[in-house]
């Protein structure tokens, strides 16, 4: 939290800019400008003087010579092409070492040997990196490692002498094989867990550690007395009830990936309505699914329940490769949804049914939702059977993008002259497409001519 205010703080003043989004998570940059400044200043002040070695991108192919090593406390050769690190450096002084984005494949036994104060290490986005070196275990004050979008095929059970791990980030290792039993629940002090999966069209998983479910996994997580940020994929009902069984996920869970579900047809959205924090939900590679269905409201009311908010901190929600699902009515229960992608779903024929629509407002106690006021990206890809994404124009207050590729029945957008009005909108898609699309009149064709891209 402190960080965040700090970086809120350095946005406020302009020192910071927004980027966007990646992977679901803002991001912020710094101006090249501010950059140069902020180093220049590090380096006037002589108690600082050898504190900051920064390196980024700046086309080395080996490793800083070990001098280099000596004195500094945080080191950042990211975005390099360094292919090996086989040296032996001393710096006890080292806290944070970012190595991300190069090209490393082999990282030496004794290149961690003199590090003993190092807290922070991010070898991220080092696609060639297949395995971590056993002496890994001398990082004994190590508190953050990203390995995220590396090859690893397994963790060391080494990992288990970092009895101080507060943060392990395994997005985008769908190479790995194995987790030793007993690894994952030995980092006592964890409070972050990330694992996350690439959307793929093909179907991957059939190999990695997940195969077959990942209810050992869950166990282990659910021992982590201070764990608060959980990002995780879950293969099965089965291990999705486990999930939901255990109170602290309820809590815990920021991001759900539900993947592969084999023989479901309907899914009962609402098993996940008391995910109190969660943030980002992706349903894919569901073969069997029909029906995403909000089954507790017509089974039991409560008046002790807002169904209305049970979703509210919802913002990004993808659905990719579920074959048979004709719609995702069930969004609107989601009041703050910022971003929706989907993808690969032939038979989707509206994103919002009309008729479901009818029967959530005829629910006693449910009265009727206004759909999408938060939403600034709408990404529909390969839908070739999408006829509607909602009855009626909407104003679409914080829209920035609506992307359309092979919807070849969509000739109607939810638009009037007065959607998104003063909010800069981009509409992507094919010639041909935005050719057939029909307008609610003139004063709407015209009110959105400008906003149109050429997608290819």
């Amino acid at each position: 939290m402190q960080g965040n205010n700090i970086i809120c703080s350095l946005l406020s003043a302009c020192l910071l800019e927004n980027d966007g989004e990646i992977d679901g998570e803002e991001c912020v940059k710094m101006h090249d400008v501010i950059r140069d400044m902020t180093l220049w200043i590090t380096r006037e002040f002589e108690a600082t003087e050898n504190n900051f070695f920064v390196k980024a991108g700046s086309q080395l192919f080996q490793e800083p010579d070990v001098k280099a090593w000596e004195n500094v406390k945080r080191m950042s050769v990211m975005e390099n092409k360094i292919e090996v690190l086989n040296k032996t450096p001393k710096c006890p002084s080292l806290r944070t070492l970012f190595l991300s984005q190069n090209k490393l494949k082999v990282i030496s036994d004794g290149f961690f040997q003199f590090m003993p104060h190092l807290t922070v290490l991010d070898l991220s986005r080092n696609g060639g990196l297949r395995a971590l070196p056993k002496g890994i275990s001398e990082l004994i004050s190590l508190e953050c490692l990203d390995l995220s979008y590396t090859s690893i095929s397994e963790l060391p059970i080494e990992l288990k002498s970092l009895t101080k791990l507060k943060m392990l980030d395994l997005s985008y290792t769908e190479n790995l094989r194995r987790i030793p039993q007993h690894l994952i629940s030995s980092f006592l002090k964890l409070q972050i867990f990330r694992m996350w999966w690439r959307l793929n069209r093909d179907y991957p998983d059939e190999n990695n550690v997940l195969n077959g479910g990942n209810e050992k996994l869950i166990e282990e997580l659910q021992g982590l007395k201070c764990l608060n940020i959980l990002r995780i994929p879950i293969h099965n009902m089965f291990c999705l009830e486990r999930l939901l069984s255990f109170n602290l996920f309820r809590c815990w869970t920021q991001a759900l990936q539900l993947r592969g579900f084999r023989g479901l047809e309907v899914f009962n959205v609402l098993c996940l309505e008391n995910l109190e924090r969660l943030e980002t939900l992706e349903f894919s590679y569901f073969e069997s699914m029909e029906e995403i269905k909000m089954e507790k409201l017509y089974t039991w009311v409560s008046s002790s329940i807002n169904h209305t908010s049970c979703f509210h901190t919802l913002s990004r929600v993808s659905t990719m490769g579920c074959k048979k699902l004709r719609d995702v009515t069930w969004l609107i229960l989601a009041p703050n949804l910022r971003v929706l992608f989907i993808y690969f779903c032939p038979k989707m024929e509206e994103i919002l049914s009309e008729e479901k629509l009818g029967e959530v407002a005829c629910v006693g106690g449910i009265p009727y939702l206004k759909p999408f006021l938060k939403l600034e990206t709408l990404y529909l890809s390969c839908l070739p059977k999408l006829k509607s994404i909602y009855r009626d124009a909407l104003p679409f207050p914080c829209l920035k993008l609506i992307h359309v590729g092979g919807c070849r029945e969509l000739k109607k957008l939810p638009l009037n002259s007065n959607s998104a009005k003063g909010n800069p909108l981009s509409i992507e898609g094919s010639k041909d497409w935005w050719a057939r699309v029909e307008w609610k009149n003139e004063a709407t064709r015209d009110a959105f001519l400008p906003s149109f891209k050429l997608l290819y």
